[in-house]
């Protein structure tokens, strides 16, 4: 007997957590994944600009080592975020995001445990500008969250804030 179908949701996710394991940075390992009309078009993880060493090449966090907290102080961090490495390597590859999904799975590098991988609010703005429809996220419990893009730009023209309780850090 075989195993019941895994939706797309969990496919995408599934191919975003192998993207995940190309991160160099030591706090978290992050992948993402953008799919336009059921096809990838685009992937994307944490880490150093292209050509410049990574922090596991330094053998250290700088982020760290200044005792500077999750999701604080980004310009400090030597990597580029997953889901923005996702919308340079499609612009660099000359592919339009607009109507696509974004797939975004994340985790511990020491241990594997899987962590809620919201985006950042500099990544959910570039998101917003990208075009995407939906973000898809992994969580701490091994499920996801599904996020609309319109909910975000809605909240941020009724309150002035995108929202400020699912993000990183």
């Amino acid at each position: 007997m075989t195993s019941p179908r895994i939706s797309k949701d969990e496919y995408y996710l599934g191919i975003a957590r192998e993207v995940a394991r190309r991160s160099t940075c030591y706090r978290r390992s992050i992948g993402a994944l953008i799919v336009r009309d059921d096809q990838i078009v685009s992937t994307g993880s944490a880490g150093a600009p292209r050509k410049t060493r990574a922090s596991t090449e330094h053998g250290f966090c700088l982020r760290d080592k200044l005792g500077i907290p999750h999701g604080q102080r980004y310009e400090l961090c030597r990597s580029v975020h997953a889901e923005q490495n996702a919308i340079i390597n499609a612009a660099r590859a000359g592919v339009s995001l607009l109507g696509g999904d974004m797939y975004i799975f994340g985790s511990v590098p020491e241990s594997g445990a899987a962590i809620n991988a919201f985006p950042c609010f500099i990544c959910k703005k570039m998101l917003i500008n990208a075009g995407l429809v939906r973000v898809v996220c992994s969580t701490a419990d091994g499920r996801f969250l599904v996020f609309l893009v319109e909910d975000w730009t809605r909240s941020w023209r009724e309150g002035d804030i995108l929202d400020d309780q699912r993000q990183y850090g």
